[in-house]
């Protein structure tokens, strides 16, 4: 025995309403740097008591490739990445690697000291490490007892 099921259009329609909801779900739910073919690297800053801290995912990359600047408490990293041909005969079926030049901007959370600044690239991992302002620095006050 079979069962007969009524066909109705309007629910299988999309509302312009859900279309929109998902559009938007899907555009902001999704980090920077995750879809296909981006060449923006992924970043992670930190700081210490005496340091801000940054390192960058750039692998296949020399350190000769990629340009550091801070300029106004933000600092910026230009760089790119080689289109490698591969197999000229090759039919590739999946071509995840990424290619083209890219430019990833990051303010900053604390001013800091530019000229003692360091950055140190290993195994594909950018690490800059800029000694926190003067300024900035928490001050510890010596109580003199009476």
């Amino acid at each position: 025995m079979s069962n007969l099921t009524r066909w109705e259009p309007v629910r299988e329609m999309m509302t312009l309403r859900e279309a929109m909801d998902r559009l938007f779900d899907d555009a902001f739910t999704h980090p920077i740097g995750t879809n296909e073919g981006s060449t923006i690297p992924a970043v992670d800053l930190y700081q210490t008591d005496d340091e801000v801290v940054v390192k960058a995912a750039l692998p296949g990359l020399n350190a000769d490739d990629v340009q550091i600047t801070v300029t106004n408490d933000v600092l910026t990293l230009r760089g790119e990445f080689k289109w490698e041909n591969g197999h000229k005969e090759a039919t590739y079926h999946i071509r995840e690697q990424r290619f083209g030049s890219f430019e990833r901007s990051v303010p900053l959370p604390i001013a800091v000291q530019t000229d003692k600044a360091q950055a140190d690239f290993q195994n594909g991992v950018l690490t800059i490490t800029m000694p926190k302002a003067e300024s900035v620095k928490p001050k510890t006050i010596n109580i003199k007892a009476k």
